[in-house]
């Protein structure tokens, strides 16, 4: 074979391999162009664009078309995902993100969130309620002084509901009233304010401020309720020897045993019982409140007695005028 025909060979072999890299380019080529997809991406501002692209993980596409994606910026589908179906990648602010759950959320009813869970249960339940008993006041007519008197005591009632009351893993989530009746009527407490008709005695007059309100005594608790009137009585003392009473007993008119700094000897005018308030005394073991228990022949209605324990301390006391409040059932 000479030289020329060496070289046509050689040429001719040239041009196929040539050709055979040319046909390799153009199918890789093709498989490539094959595979080009269009990406739709939306910025957090809401500019929207579209891509051409083969790549198919997110953050590699965003990288192709230099977006940066911020620190308070939220992708989806996230970086590390493969481009979903809907071929869109969405980058919005997180504060917007939250915005929306919680909007979706407000949206959900009651039977939504009640169809997410599969361990509900429901449950009918009665319960007794109590009914509360009202307050009414009713005025009465007259002259004297006003004073409340309750004359019905208030009770309260009873009313059945039945709930139908729906369970999510033993923790109640809904409670519905489905129905309701009274099983013991309430009764109203009545309170009356009264007038009480006061026949006053010579000197008396209505007090303008009760001292039971601010005594703590058991004596002035009994009677705090009750508007005293103020007089101003012939006050001696006595003891339970023959020379004060003719007798050495101790037994009252009442029938009990006088006590020092409790009994007091009062007119047949004021009630065994009646209640004495003497603000000179308020200084005693009883604060100076007392009880009317014991009567004598030398006591008027002017005049009132206060038994001591011993004869020499009611000669000590002697004979005084004293401011006296009266307290009378």
């Amino acid at each position: 074979m000479n030289k020329r025909d060496k070289a046509s060979v050689f040429l001719r072999k040239i041009l196929g391999i040539s050709i055979i890299l040319i046909f390799i380019t153009s199918i890789g080529v093709m498989a490539t162009n094959a595979k080009l997809t269009n990406i739709k991406i939306v910025l957090s501002s809401n500019y929207e664009m579209t891509v051409l692209t083969a790549k198919t993980k997110v953050s590699d596409i965003l990288e192709e078309n230099h977006i940066t994606v911020l620190e308070d910026e939220v992708v989806t589908p996230n970086l590390s995902a493969e481009i979903s179906d809907n071929k869109t990648i969405k980058i919005t602010k997180a504060s917007q993100v939250k915005q929306e759950v919680a909007e979706a959320e407000e949206s959900v009813t009651t039977e939504e969130i009640l169809q997410n869970y599969t361990s509900v249960k429901e449950k009918i339940i009665v319960e007794q309620v109590v009914i509360p008993y009202e307050t009414i006041t009713k005025e009465a007519t007259g002259e004297g002084t006003k004073q409340n008197k309750i004359i019905q005591n208030g009770i309260n009632g009873l009313k059945e509901i039945t709930y139908k009351v729906r369970y999510q893993n033993d923790i109640e989530i809904e409670r519905i009233e489905m129905s309701s009746k009274v099983i013991k009527e309430p009764v109203n407490k009545i309170v009356e304010v009264r007038t009480i008709q006061v026949t006053s005695r010579s000197g008396e007059r209505i007090a303008t401020t009760n001292p039971a309100s601010t005594a703590s005594t058991k004596l002035a608790k009994s009677v705090e309720g009750i508007t005293p009137t103020v007089k101003n009585f012939n006050t001696s003392a006595y003891c339970s020897c023959s020379k004060c009473c003719g007798k050495s007993t101790g037994i009252t008119a009442s029938g009990a045993k006088a006590a020092a700094w409790y009994t007091i000897a009062a007119g047949k005018g004021y009630k065994l019982g009646t209640v004495i308030y003497i603000p000179a005394f308020k200084n005693q073991p009883n604060g100076g409140w007392f009880v009317v228990q014991d009567r004598g022949g030398a006591i008027s209605n002017s005049k009132i007695d206060v038994y001591m324990a011993s004869h020499s301390q009611a000669l000590q006391f002697g004979r005084k005028t004293l401011e006296c409040y009266v307290y009378e059932f």
